[in-house]
């Protein structure tokens, strides 16, 4: 199986990793110098609508466990919740 992946470094609010889909455990990697609150969220309508699944406000290396097919996921920053800096974001599996 082709390893899935995206990443981003991001800098603002409103900016999220490209959408991937993920099933079975799968990576989520934080880090960087920054003053935000990232968020992972899925959407299980291929991105027309995205769900809060988890927030962190520190540098984590963590992972998650997806049992549906078909689920996608993102992780950024939303709307009114960076301050400075710049965090690098990363899911894969």
């Amino acid at each position: 199986m082709a390893q899935k992946l995206q990443t981003r470094s991001i800098s603002a609010e409103n900016q999220f990793t490209d959408s991937v889909e993920l099933t079975s455990h799968f990576n989520i990697s934080i880090s960087g110098m920054w003053d935000a609150q990232v968020t992972v969220q899925r959407s299980f309508d291929k991105g027309s609508t995205w769900y809060d699944v988890r927030q962190w406000v520190a540098n984590a290396q963590e992972y998650g466990l997806e049992v549906e097919r078909g689920v996608y996921y993102r992780a950024g920053i939303k709307a009114g919740e960076y301050t400075s800096g710049t965090v690098a974001v990363r899911l894969s599996q």
